[in-house]
């Protein structure tokens, strides 16, 4: 059954040019072979940032200046990372095939894409400010408890799946070689977000279906 997903009705108001796109889909192994796909987005990242450097583009300026309204302009989305990091080394860990593609896809699009393992998130999940009691894992096991007013991603049981909004994912929801079910959603906040939030789905789906083809996937 597909998560449900909600924004608090002071998302909305704050940000009213936050666009959205999720993608469900079950069931997922590690063993599909996403390269091709992954070598295309690579070579779209690798011709943006001939022309300009992630700072430069829409995509990035607009979630810089989410940011700075959210007072973390020391912090960067999950995106620009990753293009940061692709750009010095010229390529992007991999972990499985799905968060591979997924990576793949962001730095392409420029736009951040949260992958969760679906089984590990309990009831609703919602972007909302932090009441300074949710629990948030770090990668490495470590637990923190995010900043009162934070923006962060959780469920029906406090627990904090993403920090910093679309900053930082918790290791406790990460897509493991046992994950069965993922849910992805892809934000934009850009004047074009709404049409390249589509497109990057269409692409993503196509992909998917390819890779898992005994996989169900639901866009929304």
């Amino acid at each position: 059954m597909p998560v449900t997903f909600q924004y608090a009705n002071t998302m909305r108001s704050e940000f009213p040019e936050l666009a959205t796109c999720t993608l469900h889909i079950e069931p997922i192994h590690p063993d599909a072979d996403v390269s091709d796909a992954i070598a295309r987005f690579h070579a779209v990242a690798t011709n943006r940032l001939a022309v300009s450097s992630e700072g430069e583009f829409s995509e990035i300026r607009a979630w810089r200046r989410a940011f700075a309204k959210m007072g973390l302009k020391q912090y960067r989305c999950a995106s620009e990372a990753l293009l940061r990091r692709f750009r010095k080394e010229g390529r992007l860990p991999r972990l499985h095939p799905l968060v591979d593609l997924c990576n793949a896809a962001s730095v392409a699009y420029a736009i951040p894409i949260a992958v969760f393992d679906a089984a590990r998130i309990e009831g609703t999940l919602e972007v909302r400010h932090a009441t300074g009691e949710e629990i948030y894992q770090t990668f490495s096991g470590e637990v923190e408890k995010p900043e009162p007013g934070e923006i962060i991603f959780t469920d029906n049981g406090s627990r904090a799946h993403a920090r910093r909004w679309t900053n930082r994912q918790s290791g406790y929801s990460a897509v493991r070689s046992d994950t069965a079910t993922a849910f992805l959603v892809a934000e934009a906040l850009h004047p074009t977000a709404v049409e390249d939030l589509t497109k990057l789905m269409e692409e993503l789906k196509s992909v998917i279906l390819a890779s898992w083809p005994a996989s169900k996937v639901a866009v929304a």
